[in-house]
């Protein structure tokens, strides 16, 4: 409150930090979590909208902060999923493009998603930094930060995408990341239309 009521630069600072702390911890706890998901899960038929617009909102003083442009489209979509596992998950790959950002232009994040026979895709691509391609199949083990971890001030920890691809097995969604250096980042989260939960 204090800071809501006293915008300017060093309370933006402060907010800025406090959020990093915020989501160091919520790391913290959900990898302690992470090894009993099914005791700790509530699967269901869920709106992509509705995971998306959640993540968004927890996130949405970073990206107003940044002047990050967000273009969010076709997600009129059902998973089964639980929610709150899923947008940490969401929460962890948009904090790895705000983090990644490239400071040549103004980062752009595109979500969507797509529906098939056998799934449905969520797509979240950015316009940063990119992974180089030698690293790209690296970037779900745990503690690996890359070069973009050894080379930016954002002291990575190689936690946050090791937790997404170990949460998604637990839940049955896959992942998968595409990059060219330079470029972008595309990140796929895959649902399956048919859950081996019955969902009621």
């Amino acid at each position: 409150m204090i800071i809501e009521n006293n915008k300017n630069e060093i309370t933006k600072s402060i907010d800025e930090e406090l959020q990093k702390i915020e989501n160091y911890i919520e790391q913290a706890l959900y990898y302690a979590r992470s090894n009993t998901v099914e005791k700790d899960y509530y699967i269901r038929k869920v709106k992509l909208e509705e995971i998306v617009n959640e993540s968004i909102k927890k996130n949405k003083n970073v990206l107003i902060q940044e002047k990050i442009l967000i273009n969010i489209h076709d997600l009129n979509l059902q998973v089964r999923t639980d929610i709150k596992w899923i947008v940490f998950i969401l929460n962890q790959i948009i904090a790895n493009s705000i983090k990644y950002k490239s400071q040549d232009r103004k980062l752009q994040l595109e979500i969507y998603a797509k529906e098939r026979t056998e799934n449905v895709i969520l797509y979240i691509k950015d316009n940063g930094i990119g992974i180089k391609e030698g690293e790209i199949t690296k970037v779900f083990e745990k503690g690996f930060t890359g070069t973009n971890g050894r080379l930016s001030n954002k002291k990575s920890t190689g936690i946050g995408l090791y937790l997404c691809k170990k949460l998604c097995d637990k839940l049955g969604i896959a992942i998968e990341l595409y990059s060219i250096w330079n470029e972008g980042t595309e990140v796929r989260l895959i649902f399956p239309q048919n859950s081996y939960i019955d969902m009621k």
